[in-house]
């Protein structure tokens, strides 16, 4: 009950508390969310990843099957995810779906704003999926979505300022805080890889040119490689002769398992993208000083010949070095399956309202089974 003191105090004082109440809550939301299985879907440019998962982050099982191609429409896409869902519904007690999309979403986390591996364009994804799913739809970033994961499971536990680098075709990125996601005013935070960091450099598919990833992702490991192959420099006879000539079956993963095995240039090129990830760090942490910065995403997967050369640029262009601690540098542990996980423990926060649902329609039937049988009895009475 409020007092004459508590309404006649400052609007400032008296919202104070309440700011605080609800931030608390937030934070504490996945502590007490239902411990009920959840479906997370991870949607990319080339695989659409379902699984289900439990409250411990554990996978129960899951299904792949690729993108419908990006000129058909986003029902395509829809229609993919209903099927999956609808799959993994028949053998699990599903509560709720998380989806992790490729995109800008709202903050609303309702619409695809815009993607560039498909053709969502403000699209109400969420709402098409409740309509025809029904358990609740949660919709958000799949960085957003993999942060969550590594905070919740993986290399970010324990840590109150994190930042996730996904490191795939492009760059993407989130910022968690406090056990929050920060997904900015209008829910588009985050997008580090289009950060320019060379003015007037290589053009970017955003329409900018310069942008971080375009020096430090899957992209400009591959044009590097390519590059040079086509230029038959004597460093790229090695991953010339691997694909027998044909330039354009040189990927990344190659790279990566030729560097392993020695190839000078496959070194040296993971090198060149690792110390253009340390500088795009090293600005983040002047931005936002997070404690752990967790590198993710396919391109990670050259762990130390990519990590290591990414802290020793991360020391040298950090601003005040020497004089302030150092965010520490570390590769996600949950793989490639981080968005999926993240999305489906996110959906966990809205499985309760499903619980709810359920609950209320459950003591329904069973008031209507007990009057029936009142009524029942009453007639065989008379």
């Amino acid at each position: 009950m409020s007092t004459y003191r508590d309404l006649t105090a400052p609007i400032g004082s008296r919202r104070a508390p309440v700011l605080r109440t609800v931030g608390t809550r937030e934070r504490r939301s996945h502590l007490t969310a239902p411990r009920v299985p959840t479906v997370g879907i991870d949607i990319g440019g080339t695989k659409v990843m379902a699984g289900v998962v439990d409250a411990d982050g554990n996978i129960l099982e899951r299904l792949r099957t690729e993108t419908p191609d990006k000129s058909k429409s986003p029902k395509v896409v829809e229609d993919t995810i209903v099927e999956l869902v609808l799959d993994l519904s028949d053998r699990h007690d599903v509560h709720a779906v998380g989806i992790g999309a490729a995109g800008w979403v709202d903050a609303d986390r309702n619409r695809v704003l815009f993607a560039p591996h498909l053709s969502w364009r403000n699209e109400p994804l969420r709402d098409r999926l409740s309509e025809r799913l029904s358990v609740p739809v949660l919709v958000d970033n799949d960085a957003n979505a993999a942060a969550w994961a590594e905070w919740r499971f993986g290399a970010g536990r324990g840590e109150d300022h994190l930042v996730m680098i996904t490191l795939g075709t492009g760059i993407g990125g989130a910022i968690l805080e406090d056990g929050q996601v920060k997904r900015g005013k209008y829910g588009v935070a985050g997008e580090f890889g289009h950060m320019q960091v060379v003015p007037g450099g290589h053009r970017c598919p955003c329409g900018n040119r310069g942008c971080w990833e375009q020096y430090s992702s899957g992209n400009a490991l591959v044009r590097e490689a390519r590059e040079l192959a086509a230029a038959d420099s004597p460093v790229a006879y090695g991953i010339i002769e691997h694909v027998k000539g044909n330039i354009g079956d040189i990927t990344g993963p190659m790279i990566t398992e030729l560097a392993r095995e020695g190839d000078a240039m496959c070194v040296e090129l993971l090198q060149d993208i690792g110390q253009w990830l340390g500088v795009g760090i090293a600005n983040l942490a002047a931005a936002l000083d997070p404690s752990c910065f967790v590198v993710g995403g396919g391109v990670s997967a050259a762990d130390d010949l990519l990590i290591g050369p990414a802290r020793d640029a991360f020391k040298r262009h950090l601003t005040g070095r020497g004089y302030r601690p150092e965010a520490r540098i570390t590769r996600a542990q949950l793989g490639p399956e981080a968005g999926m996980v993240g999305a489906a423990d996110l959906a966990r926060l809205v499985a309760r309202r499903f619980r709810r649902a359920k609950r209320r329609r459950v003591e329904r039937h069973e008031r209507y089974e007990r009057y029936a049988e009142a009524r029942r009895t009453a007639r065989e009475a008379l």
